[in-house]
């Protein structure tokens, strides 16, 4: 079992250092977490202590830390230290050698690998005294996940956002297991993980099942688009990152994989095969081609009930008109033409997104479709739904079985879903079910 040492700085991002403890507890790794001071205004030390059973550190010297020079024994008991997020403030200190808190002392006496994923305003981040201190700790040897470029907590856009977690854990996982090759300086000093794809590495294969060998998943991704003319469509909030993580999970468990993805904004997995279809009939006719290779289909793409009739072939201009109407036509269920043509053994499983009475209506189509299961999610529950890193979801099988998903990161879910799928194929095995 892999141990890491997660530290908590004090950044708006603080409360995401919950999804990275999770989804490292997930793969396989035993976690204690250390805090700043200011880390604790926005995230309570309760939090992780709560989820690790474990003391929280923040201050060597506070009266109820069990170990009197836990700044020691704590950075040498790891197999890596992973800083989520790290601040301007936090990276400064350790490019400098100032040991003025925990942390920093801790990152001093650390001997194994450093991890930092920074978090901050792009101009923080831009800085030249950044940059020098960024280049500092590469050349020291230190790992980073680059920020990313988004809407930040000040309402400005640039790059400074906190890579999403699963790319944090990704890269974490990677490091720890190729430690001593393939994580050593490259030519440019950068200390970044040679070849590294972080989806392709999310998962330790040591503690991940093997179920689905043998199994061919076909799922689509993403959202569709439905032109209205050359310049503008229909189409919804979908990202693909809970399609994404599904795909992911089941190639980590053995399966061969095949996306048809529509619209995504986020980049497919490593190690899947993936089919572009951007509008609904064009995932109709990709899905019914790859079906009949397919043991087990995932409808998780947000598909357009309805698009434009007429499709105008130049951009309608806007003179002369205070409204446009359009006429709109029925696209083809994917779905349910899945579950109608099925091949005998083939498992098909839907995802529901609604916003009311979220059950009956996952049911209920259930019953209309011919699913076996289906992923019920109320999209109006926070920390749920479209472009989250997270969803709350109820997995409800056709025998009338059903399992509540409390809040947890989509890669987690992802997990949860496969294991009901792993379970419905051992029973068809047995020959006690029959999709």
């Amino acid at each position: 079992m892999k141990r890491i040492g997660l530290g908590v700085t004090g950044g708006i991002a603080a409360y995401k250092a919950v999804e990275v403890m999770r989804l490292l507890q997930r793969s396989g790794c035993d976690v204690t977490v250390a805090m700043t001071r200011h880390a604790t205004e926005f995230v309570r030390p309760l939090t992780f202590r709560a989820l690790t059973d474990k003391h929280v550190i923040v201050d060597d010297y506070d009266p109820d830390n069990p170990d009197p020079i836990a700044h020691i024994n704590f950075s040498q008991n790891i197999d890596l230290l992973l800083i989520v997020p790290a601040t301007a403030n936090i990276i400064a200190k350790f490019a400098n050698g100032v040991a003025d808190d925990f942390l920093s002392s801790t990152y001093l006496a650390c001997t194994a690998p450093v991890m930092i994923a920074p978090a901050m305003n792009t101009t923080m981040w831009e800085q030249p005294a950044m940059r020098r201190n960024v280049e500092q700790l590469r050349t020291d040897g230190v790992h980073f996940v680059e920020p990313v470029a988004g809407e930040l907590a000040c309402k400005t856009v640039g790059t400074g956002k906190l890579e999403d977690v699963e790319n944090i854990v990704a890269q974490a996982m990677a490091l720890i297991s190729n430690a001593g090759s393939s994580t050593r300086m490259d030519e440019s000093g950068s200390g970044s993980t040679v070849g590294l794809n972080p989806s392709q590495h999310f998962f330790n294969e040591s503690n991940t099942k093997r179920d689905l060998e043998g199994e061919r998943l076909l799922i689509t991704v993403g959202g569709t688009r439905e032109a209205i003319d050359p310049v503008r469509f229909i189409s919804n909030h979908s990202s693909g990152k809970m399609g994404f993580a599904v795909a992911a999970a089941a190639l980590a468990r053995g399966a061969e994989v095949t996306v048809v993805a529509g619209a995504t904004t986020v980049e497919p997995p490593e190690g899947v095969r993936v089919i572009r279809a951007m509008a609904a009939a064009e995932m109709h006719e990709a899905v019914m081609r790859e079906m009949p290779k397919s043991t087990i289909f995932v409808g998780a793409a947000a598909v357009a009930d309805y698009a434009p009739s007429n499709a105008a072939d130049t951009k309608i201009k806007k003179e002369g008109r205070e409204t446009m109407t359009l006429q709109l036509t029925k696209t083809p269920d994917i779905l349910a033409d899945v579950a109608r043509n099925r091949h005998e053994g083939l498992i098909v499983v839907g995802f529901a997104a609604e916003t009311s009475d979220v059950i009956e209506y996952a049911r209920s189509k259930m019953e209309k479709k011919g699913l076996d299961i289906v992923v019920a999610n109320d999209i109006t529950q926070r920390g749920a739904g479209f472009n989250s890193d997270t969803n709350i979801a109820t997995i409800i099988s056709r025998d009338g079985s059903s399992r509540d998903l409390s809040l947890r990161p989509k890669q987690e879910m992802a997990q949860d879903i496969l294991d009901v799928v792993a379970q419905l194929r051992a029973r068809t095995t047995e020959g006690t079910y029959r999709p």
